[in-house]
């Protein structure tokens, strides 16, 4: 395990490395509101044949922010800034809810860096916009940590928040200690998302996972990117919302991992 940060793109990049040196590269991209920490159930999946790069986005965690709105092309950009600065030539890139709207510009604009796509609970476009300027307008009046009940419900199952209460407080303080700044600019990337067409020049190998009972980022527009993405395949987890990775690893890793494993046997 390697932990460090990097110049990219103007700002300050935390990151963490497990697994071989001399693995296939693997990117991890989280969610809005979270950190590189809401992969720790999906590392250890991968970690023994797989070099797992994992970060947070601009102005989460420890990563830096600038003022100002963001835009998906701009979040795109500084992950591949991040692996021209660990000199990593291609990767996996998975990416869940933002991580997987990034994702989708990588493999859509830098097709060479790309060796497979993992997009989990997310979408190529999000309405209604006024939703995320009444959510960007409560984190101005009163700080990010005032969506974190909302978005708690929205992120996991009436029975997940019984069942795990000790994940569920983990996640909520990810959302607690989330930048202003960092989430101004990343929640107007995703008010103003708009990317379908993008789709199309997709070629990488594509896995699509979701929660069957994810509200944020339906299976409808998971069935959307399945038939936009050329070389797509659709797993549906059951009893997951939003973040599925946390909600169900099992079932999660057990789809991640197949398909990478599958993907590194045709290369």
């Amino acid at each position: 395990m390697t932990t460090g940060t990097s110049q990219t793109n103007g700002i300050e990049t935390a990151w963490r490395m497990d697994g071989p040196a001399d693995g296939p590269v693997v990117l991890l991209s989280n969610s809005l509101m979270s950190n590189y920490h809401m992969w720790d159930l999906t590392v250890p999946a991968l970690s023994d044949r797989y070099r797992v790069l994992r970060y947070d986005t601009r102005g989460h965690g420890r990563s830096g922010s600038t003022p100002g709105d963001y835009n998906v092309a701009q979040l795109a950009d500084d992950a591949i800034a991040l692996l021209d600065a660990l000199n990593i030539e291609r990767a996996h890139c998975v990416g869940l809810s933002l991580g997987g709207m990034i994702c989708q510009q990588l493999g859509a604009r830098y097709p060479q860096r790309v060796r497979s796509l993992g997009l989990c609970d997310t979408a190529c476009e999000m309405t209604p916009r006024s939703a995320w300027e009444e959510r960007i307008q409560n984190a101005r009046n009163k700080g990010p940590a005032a969506l974190a009940d909302m978005t708690l419900q929205r992120w996991f199952t009436p029975a997940f928040h019984q069942r795990e209460a000790a994940q569920v407080a983990a996640v909520r303080k990810m959302i607690t200690d989330m930048q202003l700044e960092g989430y101004i600019g990343c929640a107007s990337a995703v008010r103003d998302l708009a990317q379908s067409t993008m789709l199309l020049k997709i070629s990488a190998p594509t896995l699509i996972l979701t929660g069957r009972d994810d509200p944020s980022t339906t299976v409808e527009q998971a069935t959307v990117l399945h038939r936009l993405i050329p070389q797509s395949e659709l797993v549906v987890l059951d009893d997951a919302a939003h973040l599925s990775n946390i909600e169900q690893p099992q079932a999660f890793n057990r789809a991640l991992r197949g398909f990478l494993d599958r993907t590194e046997a045709r290369a």
